[in-house]
């Protein structure tokens, strides 16, 4: 991917779902001399044409980046980049015809596992590079983007997709701010980030309590948890360590709060099926008991949630 302002699609990036993780690599992009195109509904596409995106970051800076925003993708890009929530992929996906996207990396940056089989049934399997993407950041209106937390860090996997066009996105993502880097192996990419992230999802979401909290109050269910997490993400064939994970529990700022407890709070849906849902089903694919997991996911059910 070139870095000099360019009409080519060679410099061109597409993120759907301009949120607080699509909104923040937009205007990161943008800022750093690529050309963004934001996919979006037509209110916030107007917003994003008419005011850019406002970024306040600890990490970052406080910016303002111009992007170009369109309902629709309707020209040659170079990657897309798909930041929704799995609740709005279905209908987000119709943003992206596949005939459009064409010979473009499709790069989701979803919480969960199952996703990549569903992507590569609708677009070009060998273009599907699913990435992990830690960073905590919020969409507080259309365009303004709150980035709390001091990282931002992006694992690109894809198997089967050119290691090239993978190496080029990592490069161009890098230069931009955040750390990219290009995982050897897809499915030990996607549960590292499983296996830290339903813990922390389920629990602060169940118990309405930010991590610090969680990992005092509830320490024995965490550690049933993560145990259980763990050796899911092992029958899977990616491999997870519990004391590790618990060590990074115990370092992350105690006032933090998973996606899905702020989804919770704001009665927006919740990613629960692709979380502990997915958790759960390949738990029964390899005969791993998650008694803990089934009741967090049946108790957060039963709130109403």
């Amino acid at each position: 991917m070139a870095t000099e302002n360019s009409t080519s699609a060679g410099n061109t990036v597409a993120v759907l779902g301009p949120g607080g993780t699509g909104g923040l690599l937009a205007a990161l992009l943008a800022r750093a001399g690529h050309r963004v195109l934001c996919l979006a509904q037509d209110s916030t596409a107007d917003a994003l044409r008419r005011r850019g995106i406002t970024v306040r970051s600890p990490q970052f800076g406080e910016f303002t980046a111009s992007v170009e925003a369109d309902t629709e993708l309707r020209e040659p890009v170079a990657a897309c980049l798909v930041a929704v929530k799995h609740t709005a992929l279905e209908a987000a996906l119709t943003r992206v015809p596949p005939a459009a996207l064409g010979d473009a990396l499709l790069v989701p940056l979803l919480n969960g596992v199952e996703h990549p089989a569903a992507l590569r049934a609708r677009y070009r399997p060998d273009r599907v590079a699913p990435a992990v993407i830690r960073v905590e950041s919020t969409r507080t209106a259309p365009g303004v983007i709150e980035h709390g937390s001091p990282f931002t860090e992006i694992d690109l996997a894809g198997d089967g997709v050119p290691r090239a066009r993978l190496e080029a996105l990592a490069a161009a993502l890098t230069a931009a701010g955040p750390t990219a880097r290009v995982a050897g192996d897809e499915t030990a990419a996607l549960w590292a980030k499983m296996a830290f992230l339903a813990p922390f999802a389920l629990l602060t979401t169940r118990y309405g309590l930010p991590l610090g909290e969680v990992r005092t109050r509830h320490r024995e269910e965490l550690q049933a948890l993560v145990a259980e997490t763990a050796a899911v993400s092992r029958a899977c064939g990616a491999g997870a360590d519990p004391d590790e994970a618990l060590a990074r529990y115990d370092a992350f700022p105690p006032a933090a709060k998973s996606s899905m407890q702020r989804d919770a709070e704001a009665g927006r849906p919740l990613e629960l099926d692709a979380i502990g849902g997915a958790l759960l089903r390949a738990a029964g694919r390899h005969g791993v008991p998650a008694p803990v997991t089934a009741r967090l996911v049946r108790e957060i059910q039963a709130a109403g949630h």
